[in-house]
């Protein structure tokens, strides 16, 4: 199926591989867009959002130097060493969700590719991966294959969820369909660091339907609990 595909898609997904990341959507940048200019003034016509699937980038992460390093932010570190390896072959630029302020409009990107939807509880759903996906990074590229520049917005699988178990089960109500109340969310999590949510990851999240057979692995997920965590719960004042 690979073999199908434009040279110019088959040396991204070639280069995004090894690290256990692929293109999560693609969309034809629009001149209200501010990118970067490419080297020798050229200007950037094509987007990609590069990220993860489930766990597949745990294991190429966890085998980093980044990873066990015991410096801040290992994730971070690790995304930009590869974005910006992986834009320099492809003689395109890399943009980082992390860079800010201000930040870049990664999830207004994502909505335009029309492969998200919202969710109830508030975290893009993908039409593939459901709600177990991230974006690490994007890459800006003079060009790239077939972008498909027709694609319409994307219908949300909760429209058809008639029990809608993700606003149940939270033990804080943190989501109402809505908003998600994150100070509620982080007060829980700091204070009860053996309950299922921190150790296994969002319960709520891990109850939906959709595409549950890309769910973290136990240790990917209570790493980014520990994170989200980490930067935001103060043990003496609460949360931020």
């Amino acid at each position: 199926m690979r073999d199908n595909l434009p040279a110019a898609d088959q040396e991204v997904i070639r280069l995004l591989e090894p690290h256990g990341l692929l293109i999560l959507g693609s969309l034809k940048l629009l001149a209200t867009d501010r990118v970067p200019t490419l080297s020798g003034d050229r200007t950037a016509n094509s987007l990609l959002m590069i990220g993860n699937a489930g766990s597949s980038m745990w294991r190429p992460f966890t085998r980093s130097p980044e990873y066990g390093d015991g410096k801040p932010e290992p994730l971070d570190r690790w995304s930009r060493r590869i974005g910006t390896d992986i834009a320099e072959k492809l003689d395109g630029k890399p943009i980082f969700p992390f860079d800010g302020p201000p930040y870049p409009p990664i999830l207004s990107w994502a909505a335009r590719t029309g492969r998200v939807a919202a969710s109830r509880i508030i975290i893009s759903l993908h039409q593939q991966f459901g709600l177990w996906h991230a974006y690490r990074f994007v890459l800006v590229l003079p060009d790239v294959g077939d972008v498909d520049t027709s694609k319409s917005g994307l219908r949300s699988a909760c429209l058809d969820c008639i029990d809608m178990p993700c606003l149940d089960v939270c033990p804080v109500d943190a989501f109402d369909g809505e908003h998600y109340q994150v100070g509620k969310c982080v007060e829980f999590l700091g204070v009860n660091k053996k309950s299922s949510c921190r150790v296994q990851g969002c319960k709520a999240r891990r109850v939906c339907p959709v595409a549950k057979e890309f769910h973290y692995l136990p240790d990917h997920a209570r790493f980014h609990m520990d994170a989200f965590v980490d930067t935001r719960w103060h043990p003496k004042t609460g949360h931020d």
